[in-house]
């Protein structure tokens, strides 16, 4: 149907214009059963907004950044495509830029220099510290992800890692294990992500009444997973002999696999092996990881809600939200036995 208009959407939807107005540009006070009928008529009508009119009408761009320190790490990759659908939906397009965990291009993208060229931004900081947030943001709205610290004026929307760390840890101990090793740890200096769930992880075996093992924690760089088969290859050659392997994420357990696989051991029989994050990668190995999972369109769904807000006007305290994860049980780790 050529040149739809948002009266058309209307009509089909039975519903006011206003209401169509109010779905395309994401206004969140709109009822569930509502929303779905008028996307429904604007799927089935082809109805394209008019970004530009809109833009000139309001001052905005339609455009939210999306930042993440490293887009090769399946997790990031994904989340963005979960995120730039839910965005299409409230009528925005995302903007993706990767920030390499440098500093600078983190502060940049706290400041006025996005003024004008986006409405918002959508970010995961890799070391800022809350204080640093907090001085640098200005400009636009902004909306944090992930476990770095946010100062109170900064809306947070995550998942709790400790909880999700502790849960891991119980579920191995339930399968009999009992010398649990952790890779990757960052030593040096760990990123918020790796400090939270290696303390979940010590506070889970303490929680089994097992004694946290210094030798079975292996150092290794994140997200690589040559890199984490390099370490755990070289603790096993060196005598360390887990009959479990907690990984920091889903690239170090591939690691693990091709580690433990090398060395003959067979997963889970000789050693149980967990994951982090759920990617497409943790259903397509043998054996299938155990892994813990975002709830990533809860996630997509609140953090685009509160910039939505931040971009039409709000200016309270920050909301830092929590949202579910769960923990995926397959082959590596497979379920207790009665």
């Amino acid at each position: 149907m050529p040149n739809v208009r948002l009266s058309d959407v209307a009509r089909y939807a039975g519903v006011s214009t206003k209401t169509v107005s109010n779905v395309v540009n994401g206004y969140v006070h709109v009822r569930d059963s509502t929303r779905t009928r008028v996307q429904q008529a604007i799927d089935e009508l082809g109805y394209r907004p008019n970004l530009r009119g809109r833009n000139l009408a309001t001052g905005r761009t339609g455009m939210i950044a999306l930042a993440f320190p490293d887009l090769r790490i399946p997790y990031f990759a994904e989340l963005a495509h979960v995120l730039s659908r839910a965005a299409a939906e409230r009528g925005y397009r995302l903007l993706l830029e990767e920030s390499g965990g440098a500093p600078d291009v983190e502060r940049a993208l706290l400041s006025a220099q996005e003024a004008g060229v986006v409405d918002g931004v959508l970010m995961q900081p890799a070391w800022l510290s809350s204080t640093e947030i907090a001085q640098h943001r200005r400009g636009v709205p902004v909306v944090l992800l992930g476990e770095s610290a946010a100062p109170l004026g900064v809306d947070h929307v995550r998942i709790d890692n400790i909880a999700a760390a502790v849960q891991v840890v119980e579920h191995l101990a339930a399968l009999g294990r009992r010398r649990i090793a952790y890779l990757c740890a960052e030593w040096s200096t760990p990123s918020e992500t790796s400090r939270q769930r290696l303390i979940g992880y010590q506070q889970g075996l303490e929680s089994c009444g097992i004694p946290v093992d210094r030798g079975l924690i292996v150092s290794g760089e994140v997200a690589n997973a040559q890199a984490a088969a390099e370490a755990l290859g070289a603790a096993l050659d060196d005598g360390m002999a887990p009959d479990a392997v907690f990984c920091r994420d889903d690239l170090a357990a591939l690691g693990a696999l091709r580690a433990l696989a090398d060395r003959g051991l067979r997963v889970p029989q000789d050693v149980a092996v967990t994951g982090w994050d759920d990617s497409t990668l943790a259903s397509a190995v043998r054996p299938g990881l155990t892994c813990v999972r975002a709830d990533e369109a809860e996630l997509a769904r609140r953090a685009l809600d509160l910039l939505i807000e931040r971009i039409e006007g709000f200016d309270g305290l920050g909301r830092h939200e929590i949202v579910a994860h769960s923990l995926v049980v397959r082959e590596s780790a497979p379920q207790p036995t009665a």
